[in-house]
C-alpha cells in the first residue's frame, strides 16, 4: 500500500502572491538539473507521473507544490546549474526561492544529487540556505544504480563527512526503488515533526 495514496498536483508558483495558505507542513525538493529529482519525487511518492520528468535538464520552470494528504505538502524548486529559461525568468526565482524560506510552514529540504558527482558548490550554497540549524536537510545520492555496490558505498561516506552535523544523507535508485522507503521515512518525520 502507498504511504501517500493522495498525493496530487496542487498548483505551480510564479509570485510570492500565489503561494497556499501558510499552514501544515511543507518541504522543499531542490536539485541540479537533471540530479533526478522529479524521478525521486515520483519515486517516494509511489506515483508514476506526479512531477514530469525528462531527459532534458532544466524542465522545472516554477515552483510545484504537490499535496501528499491533508496539510502536507512537496515543492519542486526549478533545478539549477543548467537552465534553458530565459535569464528574466530565472532572476525571478531567487527572491521567490527567499520568500519560500521565510514560511513558517517550510519543515526542511530534500537535496537530490546525482551519486556519480557527489556534494558540490551549489549544492553547499542550497544547504546554507535551508539554514540546517533552523530546518532538517536531507541528501538524496540519486542514480546510485550507476555505480557498482563499492562506489556506492564510498560515495556514501564521503558525502556523510562532508555534511557531518548538517545533513543526513542516504543513498536512492528510483530506478530500482533502493531507499526509497527509507527516504519516505524521513519526508515523513520532516512533515509529521519527529525524528527520523
Amino acid at each position: 500500500m502507498s504511504r501517500f495514496p493522495n498525493a496530487r498536483f496542487m498548483l505551480s508558483v510564479a509570485a510570492a502572491t500565489q503561494f497556499p495558505p501558510d499552514d501544515g507542513a511543507e518541504v522543499a525538493f531542490a536539485g541540479r538539473s537533471n540530479a533526478g529529482k522529479s524521478s525521486a519525487i515520483n519515486a517516494i511518492s509511489q506515483r508514476k507521473a506526479l512531477a514530469r520528468t525528462s531527459k532534458t535538464p532544466g524542465q522545472t520552470r516554477l515552483l510545484n507544490y504537490f499535496e501528499l494528504a491533508t496539510g502536507q505538502r512537496i515543492v519542486d524548486l526549478p533545478g539549477y546549474g543548467y537552465a534553458t529559461a530565459p535569464p528574466a525568468e530565472r532572476a525571478k526565482w531567487a527572491p521567490l526561492i527567499d520568500q519560500l524560506r521565510a514560511r513558517q510552514s517550510l519543515r526542511g529540504l530534500f537535496l537530490v544529487v546525482d551519486a556519480r558527482r557527489g556534494v558540490g558548490e551549489e549544492d553547499e550554497r542550497l544547504i546554507a540556505w535551508a539554514d540546517p540549524a533552523a530546518r532538517a536537510v536531507h541528501v538524496l545520492l540519486a542514480k546510485a544504480d550507476k555505480l557498482t555496490r563499492n562506489e556506492a558505498r564510498a560515495a556514501l561516506a564521503t558525502a556523510q563527512q562532508q555534511l557531518a552535523g548538517r545533513a543526513t544523507v542516504q543513498l536512492l535508485s528510483s530506478h530500482k526503488g533502493a531507499g526509497v522507503p527509507d527516504a519516505q521515512q524521513a519526508l515523513l518525520a520532516l512533515l509529521q515533526g519527529t525524528k527520523k
